[in-house]
């Protein structure tokens, strides 16, 4: 029997209304299983010690503020050089075989696993820069690998900006640089935060490639050179070794309450400004 274009559209959304509503149970059963094993173990002494005993004991702080400087330094290293790269390709130059070359290589870095860039980061940076394991290395290392995310949606937003903005710049008497600066970038930035934002996470949740190039020294770092661990590099390690889960989770919860923080902060930043920005 032939269904009617009616039934046929709804039978679809119910489709897509189904795989939606299973998708989002998913993860709200992951993110409220970890929340409710780890939460319960999260105290003020856990946030604000160090860990003693391999772990098993104290708290998570020089975990917090690696994470903070590891992460922090690759976005900022990798934030301008993308949004720079982005601009160049989309206002700049015209199709063809450079803009194929980079976009086809930021693509290629793109689908580049993890453990491949960490590998890298440990013999360039880490030893053949006589960097060793350290923030800098790790960060660097992390630049890499965020990089082609923050190309490639860069790219994508301003690319939605309409054309008629710049022409009415332009008919303005605005120079090219300042039409780019004042209003394609203007009018792009909620995406290219979205894209800066996407990174940070990825960064964030990293733990190969920075166990191979940050290290997993357990102290309060000093400076950019010294070894430091992350969170999600100390969740996987006290899972992986055995160790009281209950600090296993509360990291973990810990995690999961950073990045939801941070994306509703960066999601409410974002609609704030595209709304003053319209």
């Amino acid at each position: 029997m032939r269904l009617s274009p009616a039934a046929s559209q709804r039978a679809a959304v119910a489709v897509m209304w189904t795989m939606t509503a299973a998708t989002i149970g998913v993860l709200a059963f992951v993110i409220l299983y970890v929340l409710a094993r780890g939460l319960p173990h999260v105290t003020w002494e856990f946030l604000s010690r160090a860990p003693e005993s391999m772990g098993r004991r104290g708290g998570i702080f020089p975990m917090i503020v690696g994470t903070l400087a590891v992460s922090g330094m690759g976005v900022l290293i990798s934030a301008p050089i993308g949004v720079a790269t982005a601009i160049y390709l989309t206002e700049y130059t015209r199709k063809g075989m450079l803009t194929t070359i980079i976009r086809f290589g930021a693509d290629c870095l793109a689908g580049i696993p993890s453990i491949i860039f960490g590998l890298f980061g440990f013999v360039f940076f880490a030893v053949g820069l006589g960097m060793g394991l350290s923030i800098l290395s790790g960060g660097l290392t992390l630049a890499l690998m965020v990089l082609p995310t923050i190309i490639r949606t860069s790219e994508e937003a301003i690319r939605a900006v309409p054309q008629s903005f710049r022409e009415v710049s332009f008919g303005l008497g605005c120079t090219r640089w300042q039409t780019v600066l004042f209003v394609v970038l203007r009018s792009a930035l909620p995406g290219i935060g979205t894209g800066i934002v996407l990174s940070l996470g990825r960064s964030i949740s990293e733990t190969a490639a920075v166990m191979l190039t940050a290290g997993s020294a357990m102290g309060l770092p000093q400076s950019l050179f010294d070894s430091s661990r992350t969170l999600a590099l100390h969740f996987y390690i006290l899972a992986r070794e055995g160790l009281p889960m209950s600090k296993a989770y509360a990291t973990a919860a810990v995690l999961i309450v950073a990045m939801l923080g941070l994306n509703l902060l960066a999601y409410g930043l974002m609609k704030r400004f595209h709304a003053k920005a319209r």
